[in-house]
């Protein structure tokens, strides 16, 4: 081969080995993104009644505010059992206690520092210290992020269709428009439910992995305990709120407020949470009562349990050093 070969070879190679233009360009655009919404809210943020929001958390009694940590207590463990849901699916022999305690804390830090963090990496180095091999909790993370997203669909879907919170002039679309998108969802979580029925038992092979669906029952219990982590925290806001708003509007803009915290690209939906919030409720409920609540949702749902989940995670690194795993995966059959 001669030498312009030869570099046009290596050249092919090189470009062979950069990843697509789109991987490149939304590895940019995703920080940028966060950077130009945080912007906007900041340039806001001289508008909030942050007096009033001081106001409103003083008057919160004591009582009041360990009840929405019970509450909120009962939502984290709730979705710790997302966890046992998958343990049932891959029969992996990891004790049932380990299970719901690795869930528990991934949570809290998925709460905090976003899903790549405590959803997945996290949750993958626990299971790994525990050991769990990557396919089995590829499909636990899987089995977790459906129940969590299934049992949303399920409730938001059935919240928006029933026109319980109306889309605000900035989301530009329609009631009717809102309506068919709640349908839509719904329709979904029960084509997943179908789709277990007459597929369970079957295997697909995706990227090298092993995939199969769940029992039609598991699905079902997927979506009970997803919706009522949900119906959860809602209960908690609503509290907070000093039950002046019917609970079905609150839990349909906290369902709203969720998913937009999520695809915004902020750790816990900083500042965005709380602007949706105020869009939905504008009208409703004065600024510093709203804004008050949601401070205090924040404290009680958010970094509480990340103090928690810290303490969790040490025991469980400290339990995994003293019970090391003698070279076995641990997955059962």
């Amino acid at each position: 081969m001669n030498r312009h070969a030869t570099t046009l070879a290596s050249t092919a190679a090189v470009s062979s080995d950069k990843p697509p233009l789109w991987h490149r360009c939304r590895r940019w655009a995703l920080p940028v993104l966060g950077l130009v919404v945080l912007g906007l809210l900041l340039s806001h943020a001289h508008k909030v009644d942050w007096a009033g929001a001081w106001e409103a958390l003083q008057r919160y009694s004591a009582m009041l505010l360990l009840g929405v940590l019970g509450v909120a207590t009962l939502s984290h463990a709730l979705y710790g059992c997302f966890d046992l849901i998958g343990r049932r699916h891959t029969r992996h022999r990891l004790p049932r206690w380990r299970s719901w305690a690795i869930a528990v804390v991934s949570y809290a830090f998925n709460l905090n520092l976003g899903s790549l963090v405590g959803g997945i990496a996290l949750r993958a180095r626990l299971y790994a210290r525990a050991g769990l091999d990557e396919a089995t909790v590829a499909q636990i993370v899987g089995i977790s992020l459906a129940t969590n997203w299934l049992g949303y669909g399920l409730l938001a879907g059935s919240l928006f269709a029933a026109g319980a919170i109306t889309p605000p002039r900035e989301a530009h679309m329609g009631v009717d428009a809102f309506r068919a998108f709640g349908i839509g969802m719904v329709l979904l979580a029960v084509a997943y439910v179908v789709a277990c029925f007459f597929l369970h038992g079957r295997h697909w092979q995706v990227k090298g992995r092993r995939l199969e669906l769940p029992s039609a029952q598991l699905a079902l219990v997927q979506l009970g305990f997803s919706a009522a982590n949900w119906a959860v925290m809602g209960c908690a806001m609503y509290l907070l709120l000093g039950q002046k708003v019917p609970y079905t509007t609150v839990l349909g803009v906290l369902l709203a407020a969720s998913i937009v915290g999520v695809v915004t690209p902020i750790p816990a939906g900083l500042g965005v949470i709380e602007a949706v919030y105020l869009a939905l409720f504008s009208g409703t409920v004065r600024q510093g009562t709203l804004m008050g609540a949601v401070l205090a949702y924040r404290a009680l749902y958010y970094l509480l349990p990340l103090a928690g989940g810290i303490v969790l995670y040490l025991l469980l690194e400290r339990y995994a050093a003293r019970h090391p795993v003698a070279g076995e995966g641990g997955h059962g059959g």
